[in-house]
């Protein structure tokens, strides 16, 4: 099995990249939603950290944004609790996917928290910054000081770029991403059988 990293900044187009590989994607973002809405136990271990913002279930975003723009520190006590909880669930899908060619970790963190092991492709994907703020602006809970927070917590951009096996320039249409992700796999999966 061919495990596929994904890195890229905030709104660079990630998800959007993963999908076009038709694989199974392990989405990070989307399980932490899951986990918000329908996990109690998680509910009451941040409760517990954060009395003053969570109160009620399922987990609103709204609340854990304002936990964080009250201090950046409620950032690492948010992270404490629910990283281990996303890491368990990749390791289930990654057993559930095993006899699969290629799977796809979308994670935000992946570097940062070492879910990474030598023998992944790592893949940058770039954006301009237009096309990234056009995306961003489009999400619910856009918010500047709740972007900045998270964007400080991502190894620096550079870095990732540096140790990407491929950067992936995803400033063209859906059509031609389309064609360039499949000459990609293609690439990939062919080099991988042959050494």
């Amino acid at each position: 099995m061919i495990r596929i990293g994904m890195m890229g900044g905030i709104g660079s187009g990630k998800s959007f990249i993963a999908k076009l590989f038709r694989c199974p994607v392990f989405n990070a973002d989307r399980e932490v939603n899951r986990i918000y809405r329908k996990d109690k136990n998680c509910f009451f271990k941040l409760r517990k950290k954060l009395p003053n913002f969570i109160k009620s279930f399922p987990i609103k975003k709204k609340n854990l944004v304002n936990a964080i723009k009250n201090d950046k520190k409620n950032l690492a006590k948010i992270s404490k609790i629910v990283h281990p909880i996303v890491r368990r669930k990749m390791n289930f899908f990654l057993k559930k996917n095993k006899q699969r060619k290629l799977v796809i970790l979308d994670i935000p963190l992946f570097i940062e928290n070492k879910l990474n092991k030598k023998n992944d492709i790592l893949i940058f994907v770039d954006s301009k910054k237009n096309k990234v703020l056009k995306r961003l602006k489009k999400r619910a809970n856009y918010d500047t000081e709740v972007l900045k927070n998270l964007k400080e917590n991502q190894t620096q951009l550079l870095k990732k770029k540096k140790i990407a096996n491929y950067i992936v320039d995803n400033n063209f249409t859906e059509t031609i991403m389309k064609k360039k992700i499949n000459f990609l796999k293609k690439k990939m999966l062919y080099e991988r059988n042959s050494t």
